[in-house]
């Protein structure tokens, strides 16, 4: 959570394509070191000393590499890229220790960390040098990193779809916790003037809609949706389906909510003003991100296109690039309302359909006992 606070920190003050590009950068390489253990940590066994040790050394590395994040192109450059080394690497070993030396398991992970060591490697090494330099090796990481994922997705891995589900579940709502701070920044700053106006309430109250919001709009269907499908595919199908529909997929979903957390900060810090156009657009993309991931991970899987999650999007995007004079709180609360719209109208749709089968069902079922008497 620490290292998802600073990303939006540094969107808050830098809201322009350069910060923007930063952002996503360093949330892609955070992502991929905890995507990297997350794999690792799924396909092992918790309750030994070796694994229980590993999880605290890459606890306690996260720590200096969050801290970092703002500095990352600067002087805190080499300490954020020497902690997500040392995390990637524990995330190796945790597979290479925990295998059977002889098992098809092992092979495929001694095979995934040699193009892995080597994304380590240069993602120190551009820690170590500045501008232009750093970015291009952080560049070539990320690109190692895909490339190596790509290329896993031929052999057989561990996948355990309830815990699996789990991790991706409470990473989000890590990220979704964002949201609340950014209320709490504005609480603070509210108390420091003597109190909260009346525009501060209400942008709170809308604020933690929001979050309840898109809470919702995953862990009502979304989340046991994929478990479910996950659970039935055979154990090489699985370990294809987790990289798409979760390590590819929840990347924007993460990355939506970290946007739209820095864009509510914004509006609440001043409520009663017109949000800038930079932030509007933040908002913009940070549903756009969110709701095409979530798209994304359910047509992996059930080949289904999320018809009311794409109109609503179209028409947050709209309602954020044309209200320029508004207030920010009646920007809030008017994306409250249109996402509140959209989750209600696919909930409606899916559990009429519902409903019609299993009537449908029961009719045949009658029709087929009355024909057999």
């Amino acid at each position: 959570m620490f290292a998802f606070s600073r990303l939006v920190a540094h969107l808050v003050h830098h809201p322009d394509w350069t910060g923007a590009a930063q952002a996503v950068l360093l949330f892609l390489l955070i992502w991929f070191c905890w995507s990297l253990f997350t794999w690792s940590a799924n396909s092992v066994s918790g309750n030994g000393r070796v694994v229980r040790a590993v999880f605290l050394v890459a606890t306690a590395v996260t720590v200096p590499m969050a801290a970092s994040v703002e500095t990352a192109f600067g002087s805190g450059g080499f300490t954020f890229a020497a902690s997500g080394g040392v995390i990637m690497l524990m995330a190796a070993v945790l597979q290479l220790v925990s295998f059977d030396r002889e098992s098809e398991f092992f092979r495929n992970a001694v095979r995934f960390a040699w193009p892995n060591l080597i994304a380590i490697t240069v993602f120190v090494i551009g820690g170590t040098v500045e501008g232009g330099a750093r970015v291009a090796l952080w560049l070539l990481t990320l690109a190692i990193f895909l490339g190596s994922t790509i290329a896993a997705g031929s052999s057989d891995w561990i996948l355990r779809s309830g815990h699996f589900a789990e991790r991706h579940g409470l990473i989000l709502i890590i990220a979704l916790g964002e949201v609340v701070v950014a209320i709490g920044i504005s609480v603070v700053g509210g108390l420091d003037e003597g109190g909260l106006g009346q525009a501060t309430r209400i942008g709170l109250t809308a604020a933690g809609a929001l979050a309840g919001l898109l809470w919702w709009s995953y862990f009502d269907r979304v989340l046991p949706a994929l478990e479910y499908r996950s659970e039935q595919y055979s154990d090489h199908e699985r370990g294809r389906f987790g990289r798409d529909a979760y390590t590819y997929a929840h990347a924007p979903i993460i990355g939506g909510v970290i946007a739209i957390a820095a864009a509510a900060e914004e509006a609440l810090l001043h409520p009663d003003e017109p949000l800038h156009i930079e932030f509007r657009v933040m908002m913009a993309v940070g549903f756009a991100l969110f709701l095409s991931g979530i798209g994304i991970a359910v047509y992996r899987g059930f080949r289904v296109v999320a018809k009311e999650r794409l109109v609503g999007l179209v028409a947050i995007t709209v309602l954020c690039l044309t209200t320029g004079g508004w207030d920010a709180v009646w920007l809030l609360v008017a994306i409250d309302l249109l996402f509140l719209i959209v989750l209600v109208a696919e909930t409606l749709r899916i559990e009429g359909r519902q409903a019609s089968d299993a009537g449908v069902g029961q009719a045949d079922s009658s029709s087929s006992a009355s024909a057999e008497t």
